[in-house]
């Protein structure tokens, strides 16, 4: 389904130069989230009402067993679904494969990522013309640091050292799938991931490759219900691993 919000005048940068808005795509991966995804998708078509954007939602049910695939059909989701559980990886590129949008949001399903901040992450665009991604980022103003344990923390803060030892660059919040991107980017984006680690990969290929990104801080709550999928020292090297391995591919 794609919805518009009210006619109101365009900005600068991308969007002053088209004579209709863009479309934006929210492309949201979901395992098992039938209890938080309804407020998600609730919260991102408000945001969108309020803003001069005509906008779709990609839901990808990353093989759920519960009502996941039901709450996302009934919010006024596109809903694609995958025949078992595949990873946050490949739900992710299914999503950008199924998304038709000039930009694309990604986001969380368990109610961590605030749509409210969606505007933050889109805005940018209207400024910079040589903008290419944006990144939300819960730390570098240090707010945030509760959403998220701080053996995760220190996890992520050894992730980002990683990638700027590798790449030459800088980011504070590399692990952080709240991002918006021009669909160019990911057209040229090769993504071999298929689990938690497709945020580092994407991030080392990018920062390689010289794409303009730039960060701007997302608050971030912890989950919602249930609780977190990732387990810390397995996960957390298989990321390692894929990020050495991403920028060691790249050169």
């Amino acid at each position: 389904m794609v919805s518009s919000g009210p006619d109101l005048p365009i900005g600068g940068g991308l969007f002053g130069r088209r004579s209709v808005p863009p479309l934006v795509s929210v492309v949201i991966p979901a395992l098992n989230e039938e209890r938080t995804l309804g407020v998600v998708l609730h919260s991102v078509h408000d945001v969108f009402r309020g803003m001069n954007l005509v906008y779709e939602i990609v839901v990808v049910d990353d093989g759920s067993s519960d009502g996941t695939a039901k709450v996302a059909a009934e919010g006024g989701a596109v809903l694609v679904c995958h025949g078992g559980n595949c990873g946050k990886g490949e739900a992710l590129k299914t999503g950008f494969s199924k998304a038709k949008g000039d930009v694309i949001v990604t986001m969380d399903a368990d109610g961590s990522h605030l749509a409210e901040d969606i505007p933050s992450l889109v805005e940018p665009f209207w400024m910079f013309d040589d903008l290419d991604v944006v990144i939300g980022t819960r730390f570098n103003d240090g707010s945030n640091r509760d959403s998220t344990s701080r053996l995760h923390l220190i996890g992520n803060n050894i992730l980002n050292l990683t990638i700027r030892f590798l790449t030459g660059r800088r980011v504070s919040d590399s692990q952080c799938g709240f991002r918006a991107f021009k669909r160019r980017v990911l057209g040229k984006l090769v993504i071999d991931s298929t689990g938690f680690g497709v945020e580092g990969e994407m991030m080392v290929k990018m920062l390689l490759d010289g794409v303009s990104i730039r960060e701007v801080p997302i608050r971030c709550l912890p989950r919602r219900e249930g609780v977190s999928r990732i387990r810390t020292f397995r996960d957390g090297f298989a990321i390692f691993k894929t990020i050495v391995t991403a920028a060691y591919n790249s050169h």
